[in-house]
């Protein structure tokens, strides 16, 4: 039995048995929780960088510390970005690279939120990542001081975002045991810069969030 037949069937008996005024029976949890290879792995890591750029986002990979900074102001001026917002927890050696070129670096925090309508001003942001999937290239931010709040990823234009190799995971429920770890934080997934298409499917870029999607795999 495939998938659609399963779900299918499961959806009849469960209106069946609400109709008739039996219990409905419990829904199965046991999603399958490991991938052919194992997280951060190379064939992951290629998978999830396939995904990426299938769905228009420009993806570098850095395996040293410097290479990410580098990465960073290299993405920013490939963006002609003059300002960048950042959040207040990101790594320093990030902030500075943000800077790089003279750009204006804001530091956004709860404390001290910056008013959308001047994040509206502002071309890029650079964040770092909580986890990625690599079977459908999504990115998982969940608010920490590192990734800051939501509105800072979904206003500016352009969006630089770090993610740790090892938190690349090959399935779904995989990145989901690791965002349940800390259910209450605000979760943002990614997939691609926005985009949307019309009846006559012309695209439409930049419409729920940034525009340009630059990922860069550290580590």
């Amino acid at each position: 039995m495939d998938a659609k037949t399963a779900i299918l069937a499961r959806a009849r008996d469960a209106i069946a048995r609400s109709q008739q005024g039996r219990p409905v029976l419990e829904v199965p949890r046991n999603y399958i929780r490991t991938g052919e290879h194992a997280p951060g792995s190379e064939p992951v890591v290629a998978d999830m960088v396939e995904k990426l750029e299938d769905y228009s986002a420009q993806v570098s990979l850095a395996p040293e510390e410097a290479e990410v900074a580098e990465a960073i102001a290299t993405f920013l001026d490939e963006a002609q970005a003059r300002s960048v917002v950042v959040p207040d927890g990101l790594p320093e050696a990030y902030k500075k690279a943000a800077g790089r070129g003279g750009r204006t670096v804001h530091e956004d925090s709860r404390e001290t939120p910056i008013p959308t309508l001047e994040l509206d001003q502002i071309d890029a942001v650079v964040t770092c990542a909580r986890v990625g999937i690599s079977m459908s290239g999504t990115i998982c931010l969940d608010g920490e001081p590192d990734q800051g709040r939501r509105a800072i990823s979904l206003v500016p234009d352009t969006h630089v975002v770090v993610l740790e190799r090892e938190s690349i995971m090959p399935t779904v429920p995989q990145a989901v045991d690791v965002l349940g770890q800390h259910p209450t934080r605000p979760t943002t997934w990614i997939a691609g810069g926005s985009a949307t298409s019309d009846i006559e499917l012309v695209r439409v870029n930049g419409v729920h969030g940034p525009r340009n999607l630059r990922v860069v795999i550290a580590h």
